[in-house]
């Protein structure tokens, strides 16, 4: 039995017609359903439903032989005993930086201001400003990142950002950009030694399946 680990929301809704194009029906809509494992209409295969940040700590302790991951949760977990053989190119977004629209963000780094930041990927925000010479703080949050500088928490965010439609309801604007975002399928090392004979063709369909 082969397990594919996916979280619900924009992820599993953009694999699924991936997968479909792979020859691959989930039998059970997560959203819908209350299962978390849910089967499919090839034998061989079934899904686990799991949070977006557990998906790679499932694959990499060999819960689950594969995943769908996105690259900002992948940073942040670091990859360890992880394969990632495919960006699908799937839920695609960026990872940024913001700040209030009256802010001087590139006068204050210029000046070497110590910021206060407001982020739940403090892996990639460390390195990003580390590598630039910025001191920051970072000040961990799980939601409502837009809050953080309206209510003085912070003097920037950094955030996912799809349409930027949400920080310009907040009078937030980007100032940096740190990644493209795209989400990767991802592979247990031990299972594609163990399970190559059976995992290798579905990572071909899905390429296959990305292609098309």
């Amino acid at each position: 039995m082969i397990t594919l680990a996916l979280s619900k929301g924009r992820i599993f809704d953009e694999t699924v017609p991936l997968l479909a194009r792979a020859g691959i029906t989930p039998l059970e809509d997560p959203e819908t359903s209350r299962k978390l494992i849910i089967g499919t209409s090839e034998a061989g295969l079934r899904i686990v439903v799991v949070r977006a940040s557990d998906v790679p700590t499932y694959v990499q302790y060999g819960a689950a032989d594969l995943g769908v991951a996105g690259k900002d949760v992948l940073i942040e977990h670091g990859g360890n005993g992880l394969y990632q053989p495919l960006d699908l190119g799937i839920a695609r977004c960026r990872l940024c930086v913001a700040a209030p629209a009256g802010f001087d963000y590139a006068a204050a780094v210029r000046r070497g201001a110590r910021l206060r930041v407001a982020t739940k990927y403090l892996t990639a925000s460390r390195e990003h400003f580390a590598a630039k010479g910025v001191h920051v703080d970072l000040i961990k949050l799980y939601g409502s990142m837009e809050l953080a500088p309206l209510a003085g928490l912070a003097d920037a965010i950094v955030d996912l950002v799809s349409s930027g439609g949400t920080l310009r309801a907040n009078h937030l604007v980007e100032v940096e950009e740190i990644a493209k975002i795209s989400s990767r399928l991802i592979v247990n090392q031990a299972a594609l030694k163990t399970k190559r004979e059976e995992l290798m063709p579905l990572i071909e369909r899905m390429e296959g399946a990305v292609a098309a």
